[in-house]
């Protein structure tokens, strides 16, 4: 869901008030992550932006030290990737992933279709069936087919329902194509590579309720069409206190049509300015989120949106919110990041067959 953000400015006014809290020096603890995410078979990925990955070297270590997996925050996105019509810029997804490579990191791609962040000839132009199907497949096709065999997992479908309630977003494509141009993606998608994994990646269905009853709705009726839905994404961008207790029984559900399921864009927002109080209680909502990954057969993984609060989206776009991330301005590791190590730690691992 994370629109671009300029977090430099809302990172500084924060900065005081976070570095007032105590917290834990940096001791290893984040190394623990990838070995014990490995144990139980799941991902624990991370949203990245380009320009840190490649001048930030305290920011990249955070990244290949505590995560499997990196998703592209933003760079992937319509509007970075193709700004004017036929013409392609591949430096930013190309630095996410061959930075992944080099490291050993799976790849998740975000995102094929959105309503946002999307250029001006696409947004404001007048299309008809067969021309805006045409500009569909050959995004898809020029994306995906570029990254064959290099990313595991695309989020083709971003945010279809609306943003309160239960009907199919009037976007561009549901305007033009009607709902049927969620199938027609992720069939674009499914040939331009074969063996990547497609997800709906939706936000508001953690808890349940109309909305989530409405996406099962959709993935029950593409499954039985057939058509190539491999799983859903929880977005999860959470504020503090408000982190479901049934998160498990939600996903399971869905795994229950034979989907798999992820957290894909984690954070938990807290009140500024966070005190030591709320960052304890973050730290088991982040934990308590992780468990319901691990309870879930069919969860595959766990996103977190953004490698410190220095480079979150959440002060930007939600006022007097801050402190979402496992990671501090400076790259000090937080409380959540014990919850995590903690529900990785207790949950036992599998046992091999």
């Amino acid at each position: 869901m994370a629109l671009v953000v300029f977090a430099g400015c809302s990172a500084v006014l924060v900065a005081a008030a976070v570095l007032a809290v105590a917290l834990p020096e940096v001791g290893g603890r984040e190394s623990e992550v990838p070995v014990l995410a490995a144990e139980h078979g799941v991902d624990m990925g991370v949203a990245v932006a380009v320009e840190p990955l490649l001048w930030d070297g305290d920011y990249r270590h955070v990244v290949t030290s505590t995560y499997t997996s990196v998703t592209a925050e933003n760079t992937m996105k319509w509007d970075s990737v193709q700004p004017e019509r036929g013409e392609f810029d591949w430096s930013g997804p190309d630095a996410v992933v061959d930075f992944a490579e080099r490291n050993g990191l799976d790849v998740r791609g975000h995102t094929l279709l959105w309503h946002n962040q999307q250029p001006d000839w696409l947004s404001g132009g007048s299309f008809g069936p067969e021309e805006l199907r045409r500009v569909m497949h050959e995004h898809v096709a020029r994306l995906v087919g570029r990254y064959e065999g290099r990313i595991g997992a695309w989020d083709v479908i971003n945010e279809p329902f609306a943003d309160e309630g239960t009907e199919l977003r009037d976007n561009l494509w549901y305007g033009v194509l009607g709902p049927d141009y969620i199938a027609e993606a992720l069939w674009a998608a499914h040939e331009a590579d074969p063996g990547a994994r497609l997800y709906i990646n939706e936000f508001g269905i953690e808890d349940g309720g109309p909305k989530a009853d409405a996406l099962y709705a959709l993935a029950r009726d593409l499954v039985e069409r057939g058509a190539p839905l491999h799983g859903i994404g929880f977005q999860s961008h959470f504020v503090h206190g408000q982190v479901p207790e049934d998160l498990a029984g939600t996903m399971r559900r869905f795994t229950e049509l034979g989907l798999e399921v992820a957290v894909t864009e984690l954070d938990v927002r807290v009140p500024e300015p966070p005190t030591e109080e709320a960052l304890a209680d973050q730290a088991g909502e982040y934990r308590r989120v992780v468990e319901a990954c691990l309870d879930v057969a069919g969860c595959v993984g766990v996103t977190v949106w953004g490698v410190g609060d220095g480079h979150s989206w959440i002060p930007e776009w939600f006022p007097g919110y801050t402190a979402a991330t496992p990671f501090d301005e400076d790259y000090r590791p937080k409380p959540a990041l014990d919850g995590i190590v903690e529900a990785l730690a207790r949950r036992p691992a599998p046992v091999a067959s």
